[in-house]
């Protein structure tokens, strides 16, 4: 007998319905309360991932954050299929999970005497009492309140069953004016496990650079087709700007200073730190040197406990003979969810020629940069551009999806996932 499928009616009935209170609902990540801070959404123990995992992988995703309001809260949960553009599918949820659909976080701990007191959340999915059926797109839904079930982080995750190969080439872009400035992607999609009858159709993928959905080149169809190939070998299409290497923050000590850093001091009950100021990067050469792409790692080498580490103010500064007018500046990374958020939102200061910007992060190393946002317009995606320039020998990370819709399906499942490098 299966005694989840007796014991669910209770469960759900004890949590109520979470989908009717998605008031203000964000179908990307997003952080809904101005108590949470630091969350993190990868493959176990690996920060630097994309939350990606295989079909019935015994390795979960783990999600972890910080509310800086203290205390012990009741944090709930659940995912929802979603199609390829990230619409909710219209599956039932019964149809791509197996066990509960819903569950409270039980895992917390407090921070140790820590200047700012927080409570770090913790949660692995999926696990034996919600397990996951169908590959696709996910959105990972967390409640506060185990009553009045407000949102409070929205992520996106993907579920893959890998079978199809790919294989990614750089090219030279097909734009003359972009060979100094762009990187441009082929690749071959060989699919001798499944039969296709309609592959521009059933077949499209999605191109990502650093793990970031704002900028992705989306709904791509093969170019040809051969026999067990797909070829996507387009001109000027799947083509991103280069950048330059992400700008870093070493906080992971507040006992010495790291490269980049002015000064450290505590005040009051809060430590102070002062990056050095930083210049425009769009004239100067390009300079190698490692970064991790935009993601952050919490991280303290002040204390052995990983619950000691404490929230900063961190003052950036970037030199800047006038203000942008007709946009604003945001500092922008992964720590940000790649999103022009008010709480990063820099401001231009006449006195010194400068923008400046406070924000409060966790002790860590983050990489980020400066990115304009037009003012007027619904297209807020950050440019990084204007500030650093664009430079083709620029590492960055790639990400190829492949989704597959078989005429007649009612879903689009993920079969094949690709990461690369630039430089490699």
């Amino acid at each position: 007998m299966n005694y989840r499928l007796l014991l669910f009616p209770l469960f759900a009935l004890f949590f109520g319905s979470l989908s009717a209170q998605d008031e203000g609902l964000r179908n990307y990540d997003w952080v809904y309360k101005n108590n949470i801070r630091s969350v993190l959404f990868h493959v176990n123990s690996l920060m630097l991932t994309q939350p990606i995992i295989d079909l019935g992988s015994s390795a979960p995703l783990e999600l972890t954050f910080d509310d800086i309001e203290g205390g012990v809260k009741n944090y709930t949960y659940t995912v929802v299929h979603c199609n390829a553009d990230w619409t909710p599918s219209t599956l039932a949820e019964m149809e791509y999970i197996d066990g509960f659909i819903e569950d409270r976080i039980n895992d917390w701990r407090f921070g140790a005497k820590s200047l700012v007191p927080y409570t770090r959340y913790q949660v692995f999915l999926p696990h034996n009492d919600m397990r996951i059926t169908k590959s696709g797109n996910y959105l990972l839904k967390v409640y506060e309140d185990e009553r009045r079930k407000t949102l409070a982080i929205t992520r996106r995750f993907m579920v893959v069953e890998p079978i199809v190969r790919i294989t990614p080439r750089f090219v030279n872009p097909a734009g003359v004016g972009k060979i100094r400035t762009h990187q441009e992607i082929d690749f071959i999609v060989d699919h001798e496990r499944i039969e296709l009858r309609s592959p521009q159709q059933e077949i499209h993928a999605v191109v990502l650079q650093n793990g970031r959905w704002d900028n992705a080149v989306t709904a791509i169809a093969p170019m040809f087709v051969r026999r067990d190939q797909l070829v996507y070998d387009f001109q000027d299409k799947i083509v991103f700007p280069g950048g330059k290497e992400f700008r870093f923050a070493d906080l992971r000590s507040l006992r010495s200073r790291a490269p980049g850093i002015f000064s450290i001091e505590q005040v009051g009950d809060a430590y102070e730190i002062v990056m050095e100021r930083d210049a425009k990067r769009f004239t100067t050469p390009y300079v190698f040197y490692e970064d991790i792409n935009g993601a952050f790692i919490l991280e303290t080498r002040d204390q052995r406990n990983p619950l000691s580490a404490e929230y900063v103010n961190v003052l950036f500064t970037l030199n800047s003979s006038e203000p942008y007018f007709d946009h604003e500046l945001y500092l922008i990374g992964r720590f940000s969810d790649w999103q022009p958020k008010e709480e990063f939102r820099m401001v231009y200061n006449n006195a010194i020629n400068a923008y400046v910007g406070k924000v409060m992060l966790k002790q860590g190393y983050y990489n980020y940069a400066y990115a304009l946002v037009p003012i007027a317009g619904k297209d807020k995606t950050p440019d990084f551009s204007e500030v650093d320039g664009d430079w083709y020998e620029t590492e960055n990370e790639y990400t190829i999806l492949i989704y597959y819709h078989p005429l007649g399906e009612r879903y689009d499942r993920l079969i094949g996932v690709h990461t690369f490098n630039s430089n490699r």
